[in-house]
């Protein structure tokens, strides 16, 4: 049997993720694709959503996450 030794600062800040080789390859694949596409392309109608949220957000009508 295979013995593995964590440090104990990725268990004390939650960072160890634990996943099999085969999706791990697959996440590597698809974040390397997604850099290679760079900026995407906004229909009109997604044009107009992104204006309208960033005229609302300099008025202050928007939300905060936080205060969700």
């Amino acid at each position: 049997m295979t013995t593995l030794t964590i440090p104990k600062e990725y268990m004390r800040e939650k960072e160890l993720v634990l996943i099999p080789r085969s999706e791990y390859d697959e996440l590597v694949c698809l974040r390397k694709s997604n850099e290679d596409e760079g900026e995407i392309e906004l229909s009109p109608a997604g044009r107009k959503a992104l204006d309208r949220m960033r005229k609302n957000r300099e008025l202050g009508k928007l939300i905060p996450f936080h205060g969700l």
